[in-house]
């Protein structure tokens, strides 16, 4: 999810923040791997071969986990922002 500090009021930034972090915690919830493949990826800067490592699962695993919380944080959000790759 890439923010950009300056596009959004400071309450709009907040507000988002408490939404991404309460869906996260949701995924928790239902997929804790997916979560933690979003912790270590988004938060933590990991590639997915790092990520991997982490996880001790393959790449391939990490890449569709990626994707699939992606996809779910994005529309429990609300906006298509959580979706981006922050590369």
């Amino acid at each position: 999810m890439e923010l950009d500090q300056n596009a959004l009021p400071v309450e709009d930034q907040d507000a988002r923040l408490v939404a991404l972090n309460d869906a996260l915690d949701e995924l928790k919830g239902s997929d804790p791997r997916k979560a933690r493949v979003v912790e270590l990826r988004y938060f933590g800067g990991l590639s997915m071969e790092e990520t991997a490592s982490v996880l001790k699962v393959s790449q391939e695993t990490v890449k569709r986990d990626w994707r699939l919380a992606r996809g779910w944080l994005a529309l429990e959000v609300g906006g298509t922002n959580a979706a981006a790759d922050p590369g």
